[in-house]
């Protein structure tokens, strides 16, 4: 109704002037909803817009005026809608922005883990404040216009025009510049202080502080024209925790890319580890590309990745990375996929060519000391007042560093004496800056503060690692190093290792690997662990990694090193043996076929002894009686085909691990069980498991103190030969059966951790072994049912006769279930018919993870009921055309750990709901097709 006034009030006209009429409507209304509704029209709309004002106004025959007056006032008309235009974009824009980071802050003090900075809230009432003007600035330009002062066509009033005009402008810059300094936040929150022990998340994967450099982007993931990201910053500065943070957004929300991959590339840029875990995320067979080369992985990479829509997250870059040599598809338009990658450098983001940068700086003051209390606890800050003054002065001296504040924080959780704090602070003072890298002394508090000098010592090996390192390899080549003690059972030193690792994760000393499996260093720990060692003369390292030919004058310059490493290097020939009177620890992963005669006999005090992964290693010197001080030997993924019969001379050796050697063929004949001191043997997934292994079997009886086991067996006899015997049953850790045939049940002991049956074409049930010598059918009678299993945490199962798998009911600790080609199995848990009856009370599946059905073509069900999944993670189904409901409960789509259920698309359209509209559309989104 306004419209129509106007345009005949401005302009004289009536709807007798339909075209002129009409434009002058549409003008009008777009004036009154750029205010009200924030519509935007784009400057070719203006111009179009205008221009055809201007031809009508040229030809209309105005009351009162002239055609000059007409056109002054069709440009003073669109002078006046462009700033209008203008300013209303800007305010809408910085509304979209004052949005983001208020609904950011909202949930983050909601869950008690952020409060917003005092110069942000103070932003926040800016923008209000500037909403609220530019309201009464457009409605000041309202009433001039019903008071006639812009639509009259009297040249006499074109000096309001240009004053409202100049208002209009000088308020949309007003509005750019409150934006820009939201560009300028790094932090928008702080943690909320709280005592440590009420967080047991490691602080590097939290988000430390709540930031606009999240926010900005997950802007530019959601830009089709972003296709690579780069994020750039000081080391230890949170750029892998800001990456994390992204990640996990990500699969928080099941957004629509087919595949997320985190890769670590780390300083070495390895290009196979590079591959390998990528191709552990896109589904292709260990055996399909084990043997594969680099090329060939490329190809394998690349043909998977260009069907599908990916987001690639590299972290840790230290140079470049040609995204085609290893086989990703380059970004684009086309493929809306992502690439998000951390650097320490500018100039890796320069070269990678990404499209959007962002540099992480360090914490401001305010936001540093929040971290750090928040790490140290409010209790301590507060049982002496000088402490709290100390604490900001610590605070201080780590200079904004995250992993600094992090690290010496937790350092000083529950130090309420304040001579520790008077020493902590005189001790740091004079602390070179840390952007030049200096954090020796300020990481150095830790590492005094783990006290015991076994802990220490476990700490500085772990730095001899580049990359992540299995947590269980960790604790056997402690164990070897004589770092645990002395022990009667192997599972006490797993424990105490398992806990030092631990404390060294709470103390931010270790962090998290690709899996719970994993730990790794951050490398500026690691660096100066590496110093701490040298300085102290902790120990002498020798480490190459990479080198294509170490010369053996050099070589003959490490006589006094106590520890050798060599990771990807090739070494010289040795014309003679060189000394090493101090070595202790002696790692090779390199392409040797041999060692030089005679190396060692000068190794008199070696304890640990890794050759493993020397993939073209195909024998072990003779000489190897000579390290009678040997404690550890690993030979797993070499080639060597037959071990020497001096091995039986070393008295002292209590870890003996040969897994993956799939030429062995002969061990020595009674010579394993004159290894008096052996606590640990494992022969996983090796060849001479295949043949008649009685014989090693009665050997390892033998052994006195062997409290630990790994084994594959492929015959009946054998694995008969195991379950008969009390002592072995009870030890074992890990134990794959492959094609024995014959054998028609398996007979567990509680304390197996891994089972992996394979092709045993007769077996039809699994039974649970009592604690009492002596074969025995039954589960003895007070053992209660939630310890039949306690320790078994993975299962693999391949059989054709299986019914049901009902026994893993009392597997209550199972974190990985993977069943296939079982061509019979009706049901994973039946009601009943297994080992015992069910208790209604038991918890089934409670901490799996993951769960692979492949290949059951008379699955009709995993359980009698519906069960809760509640650590469920991935759920695989495939070639399973009998299974038409799934197992879930009405919670399971709520829990926050479910990621994906992955199946034929034709399974899932087939299914069966009971509530067809709550529950497929709960559980749909996390649902990914496969293409088979």
């Amino acid at each position: 109704m306004w419209a129509k006034r106007k345009a005949h009030l401005f302009y004289g006209l009536r709807p007798s002037q339909p075209v002129q009429y009409l434009l002058i409507v549409l003008w009008s209304t777009y004036t009154v909803h750029a205010r009200f509704h924030h519509l935007h029209l784009s400057p070719t709309a203006i111009s179009f817009l205008v221009e055809l004002t201007l031809t009508l106004v040229s030809s209309m025959d105005v009351a009162g005026s002239g055609d000059c007056a007409a056109q002054g006032a069709a440009f003073s008309c669109h002078r006046v809608a462009q700033n209008i235009n203008s300013l209303t974009m800007a305010m809408g824009e910085l509304k979209r922005v004052y949005q983001d980071l208020k609904v950011g802050v909202e949930r983050e003090e909601k869950l008690q883990k952020m409060m917003c900075t005092t110069e942000v809230d103070a932003w926040f009432s800016s923008v209000e404040d500037m909403e609220k003007e530019v309201n009464q600035l457009l409605a000041k330009i309202d009433l001039e216009i019903q008071k006639k002062c812009l639509g009259s066509c009297c040249l006499t009033n074109c000096r309001p025009s240009y004053k409202l005009g100049k208002m209009i402008r000088e308020k949309a810059a007003a509005v750019a510049e409150l934006q820009s300094r939201a560009d300028n936040f790094y932090k928008v929150g702080v943690p909320s202080i709280r005592p440590a022990v009420d967080d047991p998340e490691m602080p590097m994967e939290k988000p430390w502080a709540l930031n606009l450099l999240f926010y900005m982007v997950l802007r530019w993931l959601d830009d089709e024209e972003v296709g690579s990201i780069g994020i750039y910053g000081i080391g230890g500065g949170g750029k892998t925790t800001l990456l994390k943070r992204i990640y996990n957004w990500v699969l928080e929300k099941n957004s629509e890319y087919d595949v997320l991959i985190w890769v670590y590339v780390s300083e070495s840029l390895e290009m196979e580890k590079v591959q390998e875990q990528i191709l552990s995320k896109l589904d292709v067979p260990d055996y399909k590309w084990n043997y594969m080369t680099l090329e060939e992985k490329a190809m394998e990479i690349y043909n998977v990745l260009k069907t599908k829509k990916f987001l690639l997250f590299l972290d840790d870059m230290w140079k470049p990375l040609h995204l085609l040599e290893v086989g990703i598809p380059l970004p684009n338009n086309q493929n809306k996929s992502k690439v998000v990658l951390t650097t320490r450098s500018q100039q890796v983001c320069l070269q990678m060519e990404v499209q959007k940068m962002v540099q992480v700086e360090c914490l401001g003051e305010e936001e540093a000391f929040a971290l750090f209390a928040s790490q140290v606890g409010k209790d301590t800050l507060n049982s002496h007042p000088e402490i709290l003054r100390l604490a900001k002065i610590v605070a201080q001296e780590c200079q904004g560093l995250p992993l600094a504040l992090v690290t010496v924080g937790r350092a000083m959780a529950g130090k309420r004496n304040l001579h520790d704090w008077q020493r902590v602070e005189q001790e740091l003072k004079g602390n070179q800056s840390i952007s030049s890298g200096n954090l020796f002394q300020v990481l150095e508090l830790s590492y005094s503060n783990l006290g015991d000098e076994n802990i220490k010592s476990c700490f500085l090996y772990c730095s001899l690692f580049p990359d992540e390192i299995c947590c269980d390899q960790l604790v056997e080549l402690w164990i070897g190093e004589g770092f645990l003690g002395e022990f009667d059972h192997i599972h006490e030193a797993r424990n105490q290792g398992g806990d030092i690792i631990r404390r060294l994760q709470l103390a931010n000393l270790l962090l998290d690997g690709m899996s719970e499996k994993y730990v790794r260093m951050h490398d500026i720990v690691r660096n100066v662990a590496l110093r701490i060692a040298r300085e102290g003369k902790k120990v002498s390292v020798v480490q190459q990694e990479q080198v294509d030919m170490i010369k053996a004058d050099q070589v003959e310059k490490w006589k006094e090193a106590q520890r050798i490493l060599l990771w990807d290097c090739s070494v010289e020939e040795l014309k003679e043996s060189p000394s090493f009177l101090n070595l202790e620890t002696l790692m090779v992963s390199c392409k040797l076929m041999s060692f030089p005669s005679g190396l060692f006999g000068y190794m008199p005090i070696i304890r640990v002894l890794n050759l493993s992964k020397n993939f073209e290693l195909i024998e072990l010197p003779t000489e190897v009686d000579r390290l009678a001080s040997l404690q550890y030997l690993n030979l797993s993924y070499t080639q060597i085909v037959k071990l020497p019969n001096q091995l039986e001379k070393l008295s002292k050796l209590r870890c003996l691990i040969l897994d993956e050697m799939h030429l062995l063929r002969v061990l020595p004949r009674q010579r394993i069980s004159k290894l008096s001191s052996l606590q640990l043997f494992s022969i996983f997934n090796s060849m001479v498991a295949h043949g008649d292994c009685k014989v090693l079997l009665k050997e390892l009886e033998c052994l006195t103190n062997l409290t630990e086991i790994s084994i594959s067996l492929k015959r009946a006899l054998p694995t008969q030969a195991l379950f008969n015997s009390y002592k072995l049953r009870r030890i074992i850790r890990r134990l794959s059966l492959q094609d024995c045939t014959g054998m028609t049940f398996v007979q567990l002991s509680p304390h197996v951790e891994m089972l992996e049956i394979s092709a045993c074409s007769e077996l039809r049930f699994v039974k649970i072994s009592a604690e009492k010598e002596g074969p025995c059918d039954m589960v003895h009678q007070n053992l209660p049912s939630h310890q039949y299993f306690c320790n078994l945490r993975e299962v693999i199962v391949l059989c054709s006769r299986l019914s049901n798998l009902t026994w893993l009911a009392h597997a209550q600790n199972l974190v990985s279930l993977v069943v296939r080609n079982c061509q019979s199995l009706e049901e994973v848990i039946g009601e009943g018919g297994g080992v015992s009856e069910i208790e209604q009370d038991l918890v089934v599946f409670s901490r799996l993870e993951t769960l692979h059905l492949w290949s059951l073509p008379e699955l009709k069900s995993i359980c009698g009921r519906p069960l809760p999944f509640p650590s469920l993670r991935e759920f695989d189904v495939r070639f399973c055309p009998s299974l038409r409901k799934l197992p879930f409960d009405s919670h399971t789509s709520t829990r926050k750990n479910l990621r994906k259920i992955k199946g034929e698309k034709e399974w899932w359209d087939g299914l069966v709901w009971e509530d067809q509209n709550s529950a497929k559309n709960s559980l749909s989104p996390y649902f990914v097709p496969v293409l088979l």
